[in-house]
């Protein structure tokens, strides 16, 4: 299985940078993943409804330039459907079933995603109605993938 996550901004700290390489080392015993990296669009100064919206669109356009046709996209949304850990993994593990190899997740900017990236998603996911920065976030989703793969082959990993 091939792992994509997409999303908008770099890490800058070394510690979200140390935690995606530990995470991503273990899921890799388990599936291939990639991250692929978008530069976050920049707002002026006290911008304007229609400045947040024209930096929407245009990360959307650059999120959707990444996908493929037949790719699986997981777009994380705080109007997506919550799941715990077991029901993930039950998720990913019934996407390889129904043989589904690649599966891309998307991470927003700041601002959110577009509509056109909402749409174009095969299932959206939320993790909270919180919102959460996007460098934690990114940590969070990896360790949850590494968890639902150790959900999925039935081994041991801390509660």
């Amino acid at each position: 299985m091939n792992i994509k996550i997409i999303c908008i901004g770099k890490l800058k700290e070394k510690y979200w940078k140390d935690a995606v390489t530990e995470y991503s080392k273990r899921i890799s015993g388990y599936a291939k993943v990639s991250i692929t990296e978008l530069k976050e669009v920049k707002l002026p100064n006290n911008p304007s409804e229609a400045d947040e919206k024209n930096v929407i669109k245009k990360e959307g356009h650059e999120i959707l330039s990444c996908v493929n046709q037949n790719d699986y996209i997981i777009a994380l949304a705080i109007e997506g459907k919550n799941l715990n850990s077991l029901e993930l993994a039950e998720k990913i593990e019934e996407l390889a079933l129904k043989g589904i190899s690649d599966i891309i997740f998307i991470i927003g900017g700041s601002l959110g995603l577009s509509d056109e990236v909402i749409k174009r998603a095969d299932f959206k996911l939320s993790f909270s109605r919180m919102t959460f920065p996007h460098q934690m976030m990114r940590v969070i989703l990896l360790e949850q993938i590494y968890r639902s793969f150790k959900i999925i082959r039935n081994e041991s990993y801390h509660k």
